[in-house]
């Protein structure tokens, strides 16, 4: 970026870079575009941010984003409150809701664990989600956490927490690639993989 360039502008770009994947050059062509070919699109997209930022919390049973206190699918009676599977991501859940095999509820960890990074326990929730699972009918947790080093470590440290409940603990399937993502699964694969889960000895 030139350093004779507008500081409105880059502070654009800077704040652009916040996004996954997005390096200093994607970023500058995306606020160039955005200024130059698509300003109504660009007003659209702060105010879609400003109301997120103040409308949506938190659902206070499975963690993941609402506009209620309780989310859509916690809320629905359909459900049945005696299955709950855990994951990292809200992508995850929508990628297990996409296979239409599901019909229990969630627990949204928002992460995994990674020491390196400074991500522990608190970091992912654990607190809540014992809560939630000691204060519910459920008899099974599902852990659907990925299969990378942190996934396995994360679903490890949920099996050592639960371990003094009487509680079913299941581990889905390797139906998806060692190293593999939910969100980057197709919805065959990852429902191959719900529909074989074991139990998990942690």
């Amino acid at each position: 970026m030139s350093t004779d360039a507008p500081s409105l502008l880059a502070e654009l770009i800077q704040s652009l870079r916040a996004l996954p994947g997005v390096g200093p050059r994607s970023a500058q062509r995306m606020a160039y575009h955005l200024l130059q070919h698509d300003r109504a699109g660009c007003k659209r997209l702060a105010h879609a941010l400003d109301i997120a930022l103040e409308q949506l919390q938190h659902c206070a049973s499975c963690n993941n984003f609402s506009e209620q206190t309780l989310c859509g699918l916690c809320a629905n009676a359909s459900r049945d409150n005696h299955l709950l599977m855990v994951v990292e991501m809200p992508t995850d859940l929508l990628m297990l809701e996409q296979t239409h095999l599901y019909r229990g509820l969630y627990f949204v960890l928002m992460g995994h664990l990674s020491p390196i990074d400074g991500i522990g326990p608190h970091d992912i929730h654990l607190e809540r989600l014992l809560r939630r699972i000691e204060t519910s009918p459920i008899t099974e947790v599902i852990l659907a956490t990925n299969f990378t080093v942190e996934g396995e470590a994360t679903a490890h440290a949920i099996r050592q927490l639960l371990s003094a409940h009487p509680i079913k603990i299941t581990r889905i399937a390797r139906g998806i690639p060692s190293g593999g993502e939910l969100e980057h699964t197709d919805s065959s694969t990852l429902g191959q993989a719900l529909m074989e889960r074991r139990h998990y000895d942690g």
